[in-house]
């Protein structure tokens, strides 16, 4: 197995990285105070190509590999975290799904505008009652004169409220009740979205909560297999693993590097901080554990770019990328003392942020029962059922 570092990767992470300290940057604080949305910063990165790495340029993308855009998504979030989350969402399941199970026409339609950075895509799981228990998903479509018609509620959503199309998941009647993926434009008639929620981090990234009343779509609206919409859902679930294990990679790496700077600055007794073996310890256990992550996310990356079975890989990753980065920015918070407590120098935030990647896209829980799965342990009839968090 060999997955080095390619020029290609080189270059992708390099050209992330200075879009990200030159256009989001300077506006990370006011993003996050705000709960601001940056609708500029994603037409430019549109321009530039990010939204599209990973399709192939028939699509519109690209041509890119899953590896180029895991490096793009942590440099990203190595900024800004709401960014990094609502690019992440727009590319792995906002777009990715019409990829993998849409009809050329389909892609075409939709895959296109969304590679090209036209517009934006959200995908529609999660309901109230049905969170890491997505296959019990409420939500119903009927089939009424050659329409389907749906409803029900789907929450904490990602970016909803600037996407052109949804793919939301109902149990379709007319395939004896099996999850369907349906595509719903974002201006239907009877869709309600909302954005209710007051959250602890990663507040930029809109999160919506999305009502459908009898919401009609088209015969063709159906993406993908009509009767497999949940085996398609844990798919993309799987795929989406990696972008928020690269995700909070970025994140940690932010705190950590910080924190190094700041050990090297600060002095107390009279020498710097970083001099000290508690403190020395501490950064040698955070550059330890955003190594094995980033090797984790590598791997999973390089294996489904290789068409190769990465589902333990992609839970493994997501599991240990996201604990990591949550345990490296408490350190970071604990090196910089009082000053971390302070807003004014970023590092809440990155704790604040990093938390949600143990949550979204499958809890830290969920992916230790995909885990186990994976290396043959017995699995009760109640487990069958997991997915996003």
């Amino acid at each position: 197995m060999n997955f080095a570092r390619t020029k290609e990767q080189d270059m992708i992470r390099d050209m992330a990285r200075g879009f990200a300290e030159k256009e989001i940057a300077p506006l990370t604080a006011e993003i996050d105070e705000k709960s601001w949305f940056p609708e500029d910063i994603f037409k430019k990165m549109g321009e530039l190509g990010f939204l599209g790495i990973p399709f192939p340029e028939q699509y519109g993308g690209s041509g890119g590999t899953i590896l180029e855009y895991a490096s793009a998504v942590k440099e990203i979030g190595r900024v800004c975290g709401s960014t990094g989350l609502s690019y992440a969402a727009a590319v792995s399941l906002g777009a990715a799904p019409f990829y993998h199970f849409g009809t050329e026409k389909q892609k075409e339609k939709y895959l296109r505008p969304l590679a090209e950075g036209k517009t934006l895509g959200a995908f529609g799981l999660t309901e109230p009652g049905a969170g890491s228990d997505a296959g019990g998903t409420k939500t119903k479509a009927v089939k009424k004169e050659g329409r389907y018609v749906i409803s029900g509620e789907k929450c904490w959503i990602t970016n909803a409220s600037y996407a052109d199309t949804i793919i939301i998941t109902a149990r379709n009647e007319d395939s004896n009740g099996k999850i369907t993926a349906f595509i719903v434009p974002g201006d239907a008639a009877g869709m309600t979205i909302r954005t209710p929620y007051k959250k602890m981090g990663v507040r930029g990234s809109n999160t919506t909560e999305i009502v459908l009343d009898e919401v009609e779509v088209a015969e063709d609206a159906i993406l993908g297999d009509p009767e497999r919409g949940f085996s398609q859902f844990l798919s993309t679930l799987d795929g989406g693993r990696i972008s928020i294990a690269a995700l909070a990679l970025g994140i940690g790496t932010a705190a950590y590097e910080k924190a190094l700077a700041y050990s090297r600055e600060r002095e107390q007794f009279g020498r710097p901080i970083g001099s000290f073996q508690a403190i020395q310890f501490k950064l040698a256990d955070m550059a330890l554990k955003l190594e094995l992550a980033e090797t984790m996310v590598m791997k999973a990356a390089w294996l489904k770019d290789q068409g190769q079975p990465f589902k333990k890989e992609a839970a493994m990753a997501k599991l240990y990328a996201s604990e990591s980065a949550t345990s490296v920015c408490n350190e970071s918070l604990q090196i910089h003392g009082g000053y971390g407590y302070m807003a004014e120098y970023g590092i809440e935030r990155y704790l604040r942020d990093a938390k949600l990647m143990e949550i979204g896209e499958g809890t830290s829980e969920i992916q230790r029962l995909v885990i186990a799965r994976e290396i043959g342990c017995p699995q009760e009839p109640k487990m069958e059922r997991r997915g996003s968090g």
